[in-house]
């Protein structure tokens, strides 16, 4: 095979065949481990949402209980499904009462397996079923209004106040802009939890809450009607709380999302393990709500 590069085929293998080892020696890490922001990230998947007195999120409630109690590694999904069986609560409800103190998961003793795992079966089906429905939305509102010619105009907000970057996102749109991005608020990749609700203060960026996601795709889905195409949101899930953000985006129909274990590594100086497992994880979610 020739080509106008001239290249040594042999050597393009030999290092195809070094690249597949090292991808394969990396995934093999991945499938065998956990992160506290892949387990939070769960929590919120199986529905627990909010924040306790002190405004520390309830997956991080949850998540910082089974840590303390040697519970990390059996899986947020395996200790939930457990307490739901045992107690017969709401996983919202298994969170306030560890945040309140009244329950202790290391006290109540293990079920059999299947019925464990049958017992969040439902809760899974039910988050599954609304993120299918958001890419069957998507699809639908592209097909009903059309989109913008390609190349994509991508255009960024960035205010910190969520009410005044709708301003500015509709006002783009009414300009041309096809991907609307909202800029997190500076070093927001660097916290180890998700802040909760609409935010109005940010430093160079908004932060990404799940609440600040439903009202910019509120806003967008309401210009695109008024512009007659759709417009495509974009935010920012690289960080110590990727798996979160992916979810909270796939739960809010975020369109695009930057996804990317290597922003992590070299410019915020975050665990490579950590972040490339909490990349595969929430490439998983990315892929399955159609978002890119």
């Amino acid at each position: 095979m020739k080509g106008k590069l001239n290249l040594d085929w042999n050597k393009v293998e030999e290092a195809r065949n070094y690249s597949r080892k090292i991808a394969d020696a990396v995934h093999n890490f991945v499938n065998e481990h956990t992160t506290v922001s892949v387990e939070r990230a769960i929590c919120r998947l199986l529905g627990i949402d909010g924040v306790d007195e002190y405004d520390v999120p309830m997956s991080n409630v949850v998540v910082d209980h089974l840590k303390s109690a040697n519970l990390l590694s059996e899986g947020a999904a395996y200790a939930i499904g457990n307490a739901i069986l045992v107690t017969g609560l709401s996983p919202q409800r298994i969170a306030e009462e560890i945040s309140h103190g009244r329950l202790d998961l290391r006290s109540l003793g293990y079920g059999p397996e299947v019925e464990v795992f049958g017992a969040i079966d439902g809760l899974v089906e039910e988050t599954v079923e609304k993120i299918r429905l958001n890419r069957v939305k998507r699809d639908s509102l592209i097909q009903e209004l059309g989109e913008g010619k390609k190349p994509y105009l991508y255009v960024i907000v960035a205010t910190g106040n969520i009410y005044e970057d709708v301003v500015q996102a509709r006002a783009a749109a009414r300009q041309g802009a096809d991907i609307v991005a909202v800029i997190r608020s500076t070093g927001q990749s660097l916290l180890d939890y998700v802040p909760f609700g609409p935010t109005t203060e940010g430093f160079g960026g908004t932060y990404a809450t799940q609440e600040n996601f439903r009202i910019m795709r509120s806003a967008l889905d309401e210009v695109g009607e008024e512009v007659g195409r759709y417009i495509r949101l974009c935010n920012y899930c690289s960080g110590l709380c990727m798996p979160e953000i992916a979810a909270m985006g796939a739960i809010e129909r975020l369109d695009v999302m930057l996804n990317d274990a290597l922003y992590g590594i070299l410019f915020r100086d975050i665990n490579m393990k950590r972040t490339i497992i909490d990349q595969y994880f929430s490439r998983v979610i990315n892929g399955f709500a159609g978002v890119i």
